[in-house]
């Protein structure tokens, strides 16, 4: 195989700002290409500063393994993930965009979507929801009128969290998710979801800090709302922990380090009862289309990357109000410019 790679730096339609006052204005991704003969296939990794993972970084661990990642005999991408997980263990967003150039890449080899290679049907496809960033209520609001969705996953975490809430509800009847990204207490939480349950919210992600399982544990067991682990779900040994005290997972390929480890999360989660969801790092068209292979065995899927930048560097995915098409070529079927 031959490796290529580029970086890219897509500006927001919006700035993005989440709990912590955590803000960007352009999402910097790397884009990872793996040929063999006259197929390619393609990955992608987004840069997130609060995971300590830059595109500089992942460029260098590229080029210090480039020729150990090309030698590997291809034939099954987990067999390739393995090999990479070891070969790049202190980078799981590099080894998620190699891992899904290599499942693009094999899917382009089978002459199959990836969905079907993993045996699934397009039925049962869940909405995907349209994230509003921390901002002024004004501003929230604008974002909401501009952008019409049955699904909205508002990002919380701040003291003005259930009269931004309220003030958006007046704007729409559509179902809310809320995003705490760690940033409430116990009390906090406690106090705030039952007014957010009858604000017609549906579930909350990630209320407290991720490690703080015994209080997770309380909340748990308190909650009217069904409560999503994101942080505290990263890898697949995290899943068996989250079954006490959360009643669903966002699993993230970047943090989790591919497709290959999340297609056995999902199948953990399942046999522990937990709900699953699939949740976007803001990537383009690339990473969001690997997202979409999962749809089928989804209950909740956040992949609105492609809506919340202004531009992208591939097509192969259509959205119409919470509906999620795709091209049903081979691999993850797209076509990058």
């Amino acid at each position: 195989m031959k490796l290529h790679y580029k970086k890219t730096e897509l500006p927001f339609e919006y700035p993005f700002t989440i709990s912590g006052g955590r803000t960007k204005t352009h999402q910097p991704s790397l884009i990872v290409a793996l040929q063999s003969g006259n197929l390619i296939g393609y990955g992608e990794a987004p840069a997130i500063t609060y995971y300590n993972i830059t595109v500089e970084q992942m460029i260098a661990d590229i080029e210090s393994k480039k020729n150990m990642i090309e030698k590997f005999a291809f034939t099954m991408p987990d067999r390739y993930w393995h090999y990479l997980h070891h070969l790049i263990p202190n980078n799981p967003f590099l080894v998620s965009a190699l891992d899904m150039a290599a499942w693009d890449l094999f899917g382009k080899m089978r002459n199959q979507p990836l969905y079907k290679l993993w045996n699934t049907e397009w039925k049962n496809i869940p909405l995907t929801d349209y994230t509003i960033g921390i901002d002024s209520i004004e501003k929230m609001i604008e974002k909401v009128q501009h952008h019409p969705s049955p699904i909205y996953k508002i990002k919380v975490g701040t003291g003005n969290d259930i009269a931004t809430i309220e003030a958006l509800r007046k704007h729409t009847n559509a179902v809310f998710y809320v995003d705490a990204n760690a940033g409430w207490a116990l009390n906090e939480a406690l106090e705030k979801i039952p007014v957010l349950k009858n604000l017609g919210v549906e579930l909350v992600e990630q209320p407290l800090a991720k490690d703080n399982w015994n209080e997770m544990k309380i909340l748990y067991e308190q909650s009217s709302l069904p409560l999503f682990a994101d942080e505290s779900c990263v890898f697949e040994n995290d899943v068996e922990q989250c079954a006490d005290c959360f009643h669903g997972i966002n699993i993230k390929l970047v943090k989790c380090s591919g497709i290959t480890p999340a297609l056995r999360m999902i199948e953990r989660a399942k046999q522990l009862n937990l709900k699953v969801m699939m949740g976007s790092m803001n990537e383009c068209t690339v990473g969001s289309a690997a997202i979409a292979q999962f749809l089928p065995q989804l209950d909740h899927v956040d992949m609105d990357g492609p809506l919340l930048l202004k531009e992208d560097i591939a097509t192969g995915l259509k959205y119409e109000n919470g509906v999620v098409s795709i091209s049903n070529e081979p691999g993850l079927g797209i076509r990058v410019f």
